[in-house]
């Protein structure tokens, strides 16, 4: 008689599982760990998936917390073997992809005055045109700039007076004056012309959010990622943490804008801290590096998340006010994910940041 998964078989399936399992190729066997400490007479529950021939009991909750449904990683997941063959510039499309990208469902661009969100921004007029020059050199150096007005012109001339747009902040960095600024760049024509009687706004046909083309190169970069999201997640479950574990790799375009990779796992359990979330602790660590190197710059601006599991909405919400440019996940969470699960923050409407998300496929797709 054939096991599908071994004695592994002899494990009921559970949705909050308290043992993992992955597929030892070089030793043609199947490894089982705990995801953490195990209580006297506990039963020893895996997940089966989430395509189940059978109906799940209502009473397969084993002691894991709520706050979070852990879900064994998919030991399949088409992350191991090197697949860079061939011209490494080749752009890969579709099922040629490794990953799913999720489509975000946005609204229609805003094309008429009553449908243009906006936000109060600080500005000061400048009498002087002679002085523009010189006020945006003082712009680049006051620490104001940010990614938040990146979708507008500084400069806005208006009944022959010059008004240089400064920040978001909450107070006023100088004696500036307080005015509406569209929320997110112009998608239409229409929608340019409306935005610009706000203010002078950039125009941007292709949504900043929607994926770029990969190559084979970029793929084989993810992968890499992915891979080592796994080992790590893996050495997890030696301790009482929850198997989840986040990865910002540096940029394949610009290595010079991140000089370094970060590695973040949940820490809710060792810290007794219920944002000690793995997204959160890369956020954080992210942040804190950029503020020693700089002291302005703490977002995640142009940089991927690889994650083990799909964010939670908190999570979502966090990556969206860092500027994250995308997020890949390899487990779902239909319960508590923010990335599509239960909702999906990226493309609520009124945000004024959005990211690309994808799913890692599993290999038999």
């Amino acid at each position: 008689m054939a096991l599908a998964l071994g004695l592994g078989s002899l494990f009921n399936h559970s949705t909050h599982p308290n043992v993992t399992y992955t597929f030892d190729s070089a030793h043609e066997c199947i490894r089982y760990t705990s995801t953490r400490r195990i209580n006297p007479d506990e039963e020893l529950c895996i997940f089966y998936g989430h395509k189940l021939w059978f109906d799940p009991s209502p009473f397969d909750q084993h002691g894991q917390s709520d706050f979070l449904d852990i879900l064994a990683i998919d030991s399949e997941v088409d992350e191991a073997e090197p697949r860079n063959t061939g011209d490494s510039d080749v752009i890969l499309e579709g099922e040629a992809l490794p990953f799913i990208w999720k489509k975000l469902q946005i609204d229609e661009e805003e094309e008429s005055m009553e449908d243009i969100r906006t936000m109060q921004a600080w500005a000061v007029d400048i009498p002087d045109s002679k002085h523009i020059a010189t006020m945006l050199n003082w712009l680049k150096r006051s620490g104001l700039e940010s990614d938040i007005l990146s979708h507008l012109k500084r400069i806005r001339k208006k009944d022959r007076i010059s008004t240089l747009l400064l920040s978001v902040l909450p107070s006023a960095p100088l004696l500036p004056q307080n005015v509406p600024v569209p929320c997110n760049p112009a998608l239409t024509q229409t929608s340019l012309l409306l935005k610009n009687t706000l203010w002078p706004t950039v125009y941007a046909p292709r949504r900043k959010w929607e994926p770029e083309k990969w190559s084979i190169a970029k793929v084989q970069w993810a992968r890499d990622a992915i891979s080592h999201i796994l080992r790590e997640s893996a050495q997890t479950t030696s301790s009482d943490e929850l198997p989840v574990v986040a990865h910002v790799p540096r940029p394949f375009e610009d290595e010079a804008q991140l000089p370094r990779s970060f590695t973040a796992k949940d820490t809710r359990i060792s810290t007794g801290h219920p944002l000690r979330h793995a997204a959160m602790n890369i956020i954080r660590d992210i942040a804190d590096w950029h503020t020693s190197c700089n002291g302005t710059n703490y977002l995640l601006t142009g940089l991927t998340l690889f994650i083990t599991h799909e964010p939670c909405i908190m999570c979502s919400m966090a990556l969206l006010h860092s500027r994250v440019k995308e997020v890949f996940y390899i487990v779902p969470m239909p319960q508590t994910g923010g990335c599509g699960g239960t909702a999906c923050l990226p493309a609520l409407k009124g945000v004024n940041h959005r990211y690309s998300i994808a799913h890692w496929r599993s290999r038999d797709g």
